[in-house]
């Protein structure tokens, strides 16, 4: 009898939950659809503004700054106020600065909007990730992160092939006008599927003087500082890998925006499908500090036959592979290293801790991306040096802090 009661009262549950999972995922697509959607219109940016890779390249790195600070802003006051509201206020903010960008009168106006949309996007990325925090522990914290993946997987998949197509029936801004549309959707779904996570007895009290003290232990804390900065290099790489793309495939190996955009969905379907490997994997069966050393050896096998392929001079198909296996590598690090900086912390900080973990992620993107275009439009090899270098020092700062760290605690 009691089973039977139970039965009908845990299913509207499970409804409720996974409803709030795929919100939480498309949330979490803000990123990827404010990064990778307008990446086949950079020529076409460069060419109607009057302006070189360079300064068109600065509008992902001023999104890339803003995306930093509001996560900065809004996983602290998440922590105080609560989650529902910050997250909110960010997305309807995030649909009224993309439609200011679709009507920059100039590279120094879209540069400025795309900003503000970073600021406004980064409350719901970081937001989204503390809400996970909220609701699950351990290892679940990891299949949450894969699942979330799965889901947000997508835009990075569809965004540059929505872009393209859209290029064919109308100019660069009407991408931007697609992604106001979308912000008042996700405003919408948040409204009547996201309820409040973190109850005010859990709720901080504490001022700015709190979360910086908050920030100082996390950054004193060698474990959680060996995810969160292998996780930010990592991102750090990708980015690179975004900004630098569509004047190498285009540009230096002569694909046309269709071709550039499905073999960016090849790439986006190889992370999101050794994310959902890397997810049921972490169920208990393999330690998560294991596979996130399983991806940063993949990537860096990935990263050195880049590197040979634009040395030696091979052919476009040989380079997609080696881009390829790069981000199949990150499928298991970025998920992996975002969920193990976070299983650690108690609920209350886990939106300074989410904040934190972003900015890495998100500032080394900004510092990343603009690094790609400083060997001209000509030539491949600065991008691959840079996501070589970033791949290797990802590698470096995971074993080198987690270690440290096992010493001090042994000593």
């Amino acid at each position: 009898m009691t089973a039977a009661v139970a039965e009908p009262e845990v299913a509207p549950v499970a409804r409720r939950r996974g409803l709030l999972l795929l919100i939480l995922g498309a949330l979490s697509a803000i990123g990827p659809l404010s990064i990778d959607m307008y990446l086949p219109a950079f020529p076409a940016i460069a060419g109607e503004m009057g302006t070189g890779q360079a300064q068109v390249q600065l509008t992902l790195t001023s999104c890339l700054i803003g995306l930093s600070v509001g996560q900065v802003v809004a996983g602290p006051l998440s922590d105080v106020r609560g989650r529902r509201m910050p997250l909110l206020i960010g997305i309807a903010a995030y649909a009224v600065a993309s439609l200011l960008c679709a009507f920059s009168p100039s590279v120094y106006g879209l540069i400025g909007f795309r900003l503000l949309q970073g600021v406004a996007g980064g409350a719901a990325l970081v937001i989204v990730r503390a809400v996970v925090r909220d609701l699950y522990e351990g290892a679940a914290i990891a299949r949450i992160f894969a699942t979330l993946m799965l889901v947000s997987g997508l835009a990075p998949i569809l965004a540059p092939i929505a872009g393209a197509q859209l290029l064919e029936h109308t100019s660069w801004r009407g991408v931007f006008v697609s992604l106001s549309v979308a912000g008042l959707l996700l405003l919408a779904a948040a409204l009547f599927g996201v309820r409040e996570t973190l109850p005010r007895e859990r709720r901080e009290s504490g001022g700015l003087r709190h979360t910086l003290v908050t920030f100082r232990h996390l950054l004193r804390n060698r474990s959680f500082m060996a995810s969160a900065l292998a996780g930010g290099l990592g991102f750090g790489g990708m980015f690179a890998y975004i900004s630098g793309s569509p004047f190498v495939l285009q540009q230096v190996y002569g694909a046309s925006p269709q071709t550039f955009s499905l073999v960016f969905a090849l790439n986006a379907i190889g992370l999101t499908v050794t994310a959902q490997i890397g997810g049921r994997l972490a169920g208990g069966r393999v330690a998560p500090a294991r596979l996130i050393l399983v991806g940063l050896f993949i990537s860096v096998a990935g990263v050195v036959a880049l590197l040979a392929t634009v040395l030696l001079g091979l052919p476009l198909a040989v380079l997609i592979a080696a881009l390829f296996v790069m981000m199949c590598g990150a499928g298991f690090v970025l998920p992996g290293t975002g969920a193990l900086a976070l299983a650690g912390q108690p609920q209350q900080v886990a939106g300074s801790a989410s904040a934190l973990t972003g900015v890495l992620q998100f500032a080394i993107g900004a510092l990343a991306a603009p690094l790609v275009g400083l060997g001209g439009e000509d030539s491949a090899l600065p991008m691959a040096a840079v996501l070589a270098g970033l791949t290797l020092a990802s590698l470096a700062a995971f074993v080198g802090l987690r270690k440290h760290a096992k010493d001090v605690s042994a000593g």
